[in-house]
Formats: C-alpha cells, sequence, structure tokens
C-alpha cells in the first residue's frame, strides 16, 4: 500500500470514528448545551427523550450562576425584570405555559427585589400542534443578571425533540425538583388565608394558618396596576401555625385604593409555598372608648348571668351557708364577709385576665374553660370538691395557718375573711366552663384585643359576677333577715355535701373523656378512699388525717398525668351522628346547596349540654337532622385543638357553646347565640338555604 492510500485510509478511519462518537449526541439531542458567560450558564432541558403520546411535553429554562449573581422572578419588585422567551422559528409548539418557582427576597439599601441566585429551573409546559409530529424549539431569552452591577444577556436556544416513547431523560429529576418549589393551592399545602383586609392606618394585614406549622415565612404581593409592597413585618403565633403580616403599600404605586383591586399573595416558607388570589377587605372601625365602655357593660351583665348558670350551681352551698351564718351579726361583720368574697371573685378575675394576655403574648391560642381540658386540674378539682363534701358532712375543719387566722376571726373559722376570699375565688373557678347570654361576645372581643382590654373586660365580669355579694355587703339588713343558725343547718350542709359530690362525679365524666375510663376509675377509687377516711376515722386525731389525705390527693394528681392507653368510644360513637369539623369540607358542602349545622362543644361545657337537651336534640331542629335537611357537623373542644381554636377566632369568638350555620345563602356562616333557641336556628336554616341574590 503506497503512502497516499495509507494517508487516505487513516482519514477516512478518523471521519468514522468521527461520526460514530457524534451519534450519542445526535440521538439524544434533546440535551441541548448549555450557553455560558462570564456570570453563569443557561440551558434549555427537557424531562423526556420523546414527545410521547400526551399531546404536551415538561421542559425546563435551567440557569446556573456563579456565586453573587442573581436573576428575578416574575414580579421583580423595586429594580430589575424577569427573564422573558420568545419562540418565534418553533415548529410543531401551539402554546407556552412557564411556571415559577417560590423566589427569595433581597433587600439591598432599601430596595426590595425578588429573584433567584445560585441555580433555578423555571418549568414549562409545552403544547403540540400535532401530538404525532417531532417538536422543534428555538427559544430567544432575555434576561437580567446582577449582583453589584447588572447585565443584560440574551442567548439563542435550540431543542428538537423525535416521536417516539416519552421516557425520562436525566434532567427530569431537576425539573421535577424545582417543579415542587412552585406555589400550589392552599388547601394542598397545609395553608388557609383567614384574613386579607386593610387596617385604620393604611397597612396591608393578612393572616395566614398553616399545619404543619410555618418556620420562617416571607409574603411576595402582587396587583395588575403594579403597585409595589415594601418588606412585611412578621408575626409568628401558636407556635408557627399562624403567621400574621402586615406590609406597607408604597406611595404612588399602583391606581385607587388598597381595596379597590384583588392580588396575589404568594407565600413560601422554604421549598413549601402557596399562592392565593384574594379581594382585600376594607378596614375595621377603630377601637373608641364608647365601644369598650359598651363592651364593658355586655360583660357586667354576662358575669351577673353566670350566678344563675348551672356551673355555678354547687357554689350555692357557700353562698347559702354564709348568708345564714351571717343571721343576726353586726353589719360591720356582715360588710366586711361579703366584701371579702366579692374581692375574691374579682382577683379570680383578673389572674385570668393576665394568664389570657400572657398566654396571647406568648402566641398560644386562647378561650374561656380551655383549663377543663387538662387532666391535672380536672383531678385537682375533684379533690377540692371532695373535700369541700367532707367538711359540710362536718368530718373535718381546717385549720388555717398563723397569718390567716391574725387576718381571720380565728382558727379554722369558715367564716373568716379568708374563707370568705377563698369561697369566692372558688366560684369563678367553677363558673369558668358556663357560658351565659352576653359572656361570649364579651370574652371574644377582649381575647380579640390586646392586654389592656382583656384586663378591662375581664374586671367587668368579674364585678358583675360579684354584684350579688357587693348588693348584701350595701344592705346587710338582708342577711339579718334570714333565721338564725340552729340544729336545722345540719340538714341543710349534708343536704349541700351531696350536691358537692355530684360536681365531683361530674368533673370525673369530663376527665374520663380525657384519660380514658381507667386512669379516671383509679381517681375516683382514690377519692373514695379519702371520703372514707374522713368519714370513718373521726376519732383518729386530724392532723395525721389530713396527712394521709395529702398523699393521696397527690398520688390522684401523678395519676391523672399518665397517658391515656387508647381513646374512648365515645367519638366513635359521636361520629355515628356527627361529621367530625372540618372546614374544607363545609365549602364543598355548601357548593353542593346543602346547609351545614356546626356545634362546636366539651363536655365540660354543661351550656353545651343544654343546648343540646332542649333544642338541638328535641323539636323541629331534631326531626331536620334526621331528615337530612341539615347535615350535623360537630367540633369537640373537650380535649385541646388549635384548629378548633383557630375556627372560633375566625368569628371572633374564644368561648363556648358556640353554633353556626352554612348554606348557599350564607357561605360564610351564621354564628348562633351562645343559649340556643328553636326559632334561632331554624331562622338561621331557612336563611341560609335559600341562595344569594
Amino acid at each position: 500500500m503506497t503512502a497516499w492510500k495509507r494517508f487516505l485510509t487513516m482519514v477516512g478511519a478518523m471521519v468514522l470514528a468521527a461520526l460514530f462518537a457524534a451519534a450519542p449526541a445526535l440521538a439524544n439531542d434533546h440535551v441541548e448545551a448549555w450557553k455560558s458567560n462570564e456570570q453563569g450558564k443557561v440551558g434549555l432541558i427537557s424531562a423526556v427523550s420523546a414527545v410521547g403520546d400526551q399531546g404536551h411535553v415538561e421542559l425546563g429554562l435551567a440557569f446556573e450562576l456563579k456565586p453573587g449573581w442573581k436573576i428575578y422572578w416574575r414580579s421583580p419588585g423595586d429594580a430589575g425584570f424577569p427573564p422573558s422567551v420568545d419562540w418565534k422559528g418553533s415548529d410543531n409548539l401551539a402554546d407556552v405555559v412557564i411556571s415559577w418557582p417560590g423566589p427569595h427576597r433581597f433587600s439591598i439599601s432599601g430596595l426590595e427585589t425578588m429573584g433567584y441566585k445560585d441555580e433555578v429551573v423555571l418549568p414549562i409546559v409545552a403544547e403540540l400542534s400535532d401530538p404525532n409530529q417531532p417538536l422543534s424549539l428555538k427559544a430567544a431569552v432575555d434576561y437580567l443578571v446582577c449582583d453589584v452591577t447588572c447585565v443584560p444577556q440574551h442567548v439563542d436556544l435550540a431543542l428538537a425533540l423525535p416521536t417516539g416513547a416519552a421516557t425520562p431523560s436525566a434532567e427530569a429529576h431537576l425539573i421535577s425538583r424545582f417543579l415542587s418549589k412552585v406555589p400550589g393551592e392552599p388547601y394542598s399545602r397545609g395553608i388557609k388565608l383567614t384574613a386579607a383586609e386593610a387596617t385604620s392606618d393604611g397597612l396591608l394585614k393578612v393572616v395566614i394558618e398553616a399545619n404543619p406549622p410555618l418556620v420562617a415565612p416571607d409574603l411576595f404581593i402582587e396587583r395588575a396596576d403594579q403597585m409595589q409592597f415594601g418588606h412585611p413585618k412578621l408575626k409568628l403565633e401558636q407556635a408557627g401555625r399562624r403567621a400574621v403580616f402586615k406590609i406597607q403599600p408604597a406611595p404612588n404605586t399602583g391606581e385607587g385604593g388598597l381595596t379597590d383591586k384583588p392580588v396575589t399573595l404568594t407565600l413560601v416558607d422554604g421549598d413549601r409555598g402557596v399562592e392565593i388570589v384574594s379581594d382585600i377587605a376594607a378596614p375595621r372601625p377603630g377601637l373608641r372608648l364608647g365601644e369598650l365602655i359598651s363592651m364593658m357593660g355586655a360583660a357586667l351583665l354576662g358575669g351577673l348571668l353566670l350566678n344563675l348558670m348551672p356551673c355555678v350551681l354547687p357554689v350555692l352551698s357557700m353562698k347559702v351557708l354564709s348568708l345564714i351564718g351571717h343571721a343576726g351579726q353586726e353589719d360591720r361583720v356582715i360588710r366586711s364577709g361579703f366584701l371579702a368574697s366579692a374581692a375574691g371573685i374579682i382577683t379570680s378575675f383578673l389572674i385570668l385576665a393576665l394568664a389570657a394576655g400572657g398566654l396571647k403574648l406568648a402566641g398560644a391560642a386562647v378561650g374561656w374553660g380551655v383549663q377543663f381540658q387538662q387532666p391535672l386540674f380536672l383531678a385537682f378539682m375533684t379533690a377540692v370538691v371532695t373535700l369541700f363534701a367532707a367538711n359540710l358532712f362536718g368530718c373535718f375543719e381546717i385549720p388555717l395557718p398563723e397569718w390567716a387566722q391574725r387576718f381571720g376571726r380565728g382558727h379554722g373559722d369558715p367564716n373568716s375573711l379568708a374563707g370568705h376570699f377563698s369561697a369566692g375565688m372558688f366560684a369563678t373557678l367553677l363558673a369558668t366552663p358556663c357560658s351565659a347570654p352576653f359572656l361570649g361576645t364579651a370574652v371574644g372581643f377582649a381575647l380579640s384585643r390586646g392586654v389592656f382590654d382583656i384586663a378591662c373586660i375581664f374586671i367587668a365580669l368579674g364585678l358583675g359576677m360579684a354584684l350579688p355579694y357587693l348588693a348584701v355587703a350595701a344592705w346587710p339588713g338582708l342577711a339579718r333577715r334570714l333565721p338564725r343558725p340552729g340544729r336545722w343547718m345540719i340538714t341543710l350542709r349534708r343536704l349541700l355535701g351531696l350536691v358537692m359530690l355530684g360536681t365531683a362525679g361530674w368533673l370525673l365524666s369530663v376527665m374520663a373523656v380525657e384519660t380514658g375510663p381507667h386512669i379516671t376509675g383509679i381517681v375516683a377509687v382514690l377519692m373514695l378512699f379519702i371520703l372514707g377516711l374522713l368519714v370513718l376515722a373521726r376519732k383518729v386525731p386530724q392532723r395525721p388525717r389530713l396527712v394521709v389525705v395529702g398523699l393521696l390527693t397527690l398520688a390522684a394528681l401523678g395519676i391523672s398525668l399518665t397517658p391515656p392507653p387508647h381513646h374512648t368510644g365515645k367519638d366513635e360513637r359521636l361520629k355515628s351522628l356527627w361529621q367530625p369539623l372540618d372546614r374544607d369540607a363545609i365549602a364543598k358542602m355548601v357548593g353542593e346547596g346543602k346547609v351545614v349545622l356546626v356545634d362546636v362543644t366539651a363536655d365540660w361545657c354543661i351550656t353545651c349540654q343544654v343546648n343540646k337537651a332542649t333544642v338541638i336534640y328535641r323539636g323541629r331542629v331534631a326531626e331536620a337532622l334526621a331528615r337530612g335537611e341539615v347535615v350535623p357537623m360537630q367540633g369537640d373542644w373537650t380535649r385541646p385543638s388549635d384548629d378548633i381554636a383557630n375556627y372560633l377566632a375566625g368569628f371572633g369568638r374564644y368561648a363556648i357553646p358556640f353554633d353556626a350555620v352554612y348554606g348557599p345563602g350564607a357561605p360564610d356562616g351564621i354564628a348562633l347565640p351562645e343559649l340556643l333557641t328553636e326559632d334561632a336556628v331554624m331562622e338561621a336554616v331557612e336563611k341560609a338555604r335559600k341562595p344569594a341574590p
């Protein structure tokens, strides 16, 4: 072979080798080589190797940026512009939809911009004109990349996909990873918009509820007329389950006022994000002195009516005995005793106000009577009531410490000032699971406000409940006209002791729901031991008996903290009659034209049980439920529940009972009064049933 032929053979082999080397690239030409520049590189990538048979293809516009450089989101903020793509020259392309992953916020020298750094892929869905033909794309991409300086860039990209099975490409995972960062529907991410409203000082207030809780959320706001918004001020509450944003609109941006046009809210919390389009509600009227005074008046009346509620009936024993004990005494003694009881009531309400204000500042859910959700509190109250019953049976007298003897009128005197004061506090403690007319409105107003308003309303509640005591203190002649103490009081004390034991049984029934029958049964046996010891061992010195009683009480409190082995069967029985509270399900049912009755209740709420016994399970309401005309839905607040607390807060309520009716004519719900009547329920049902005009 001549040298010339050997040269031609070698050249041919090199050409063939080059062709074979290029063959894989030609076969995989859906992976476009990235276009690079000094700030990074950009490329058009595909999640599949061929167009397949779905009529659309998932693509991605991918950016890899060098450290310090960024590109912009679809709404860049105070500066910049987002990437744009011109698809002119593409074949078999009907439409293109670009999605935007949740952005980052960049705050520099008072300017707020939104965008991406390091790496980002903008997911793209390309609709094909003909699913049976290959896809040829040409993309002219313009984007701005910034660090200290900004550089506008332009790249021309191309991508060709043949016909055939759409098997995943090497970039499928990358596109999918950034697709998961695109903000989605709120319900799919465990997020709910509670409020979007203008405030009286010109801010935009946005309230978000989330489960799982939020960690470090940010809120981005867009409006069609390019109104700009500043950096949101964030307050996380309830351990991240509630976020309150307040945002200042930029002056001289947009057209019209803050409430004139809807906004798009994009909430981003790490890789989790939602997008919500919402109207902005008008500002609520600001708090005026007259409003606070009127609410304090309602609280005063609600506190007075609280004396007539079933929860307070066990305290009747102390009231009656206290009145009888003052019969025939001097006005000064009568007045001081009843003023001490009133002081105990007002002090208790002040303590409740401080506790509620502290919990609210700490971001915890607060409500009226929520202490009855705690087994330790229930066990403690059961022990206290049992001891009160034993005291009324004459089994023992409680000796007061030295300082209390000096403060009162003698050793173990039940009519000492300290005794009257503690009786007032005990009355308040037992009153908290009850709701009276005007009480829910006043408490709801207080707990939706600041600490000062909470204190004012709760002090007014205490004054209202203390009014009967203050009345006797003002006119002590009322007590002097009662029969003088005598042997007949022994029978009365025993009867009132039985009332106290009934209260202890009710507390144990509530505790059974919290902890289960086994733990409650052990606590009940310990209470019987205490009662039996005090009744049967009267000849034993009082101090050793009280030591044993104290040890048994501590054992009961410790056992109450034991986690229940399983839930009781009561919940299952309730589910056969009621659907569990589900706000998304309510909206769906209302959309289907159904009427829904929501009942938020608890086993420790006596007023709730009265409402069910006298209204919900009787007459026309019961018939409507039985015929399926109204869908019953129940929120059981016997155990603590942030979801139910947030639901109540949405109506400005923080106490139960609470009932509401939803329907086509009332999609946001009609709140019913605390004490239900058949007419009130049925009128709300009829109003909710008729579609809104």
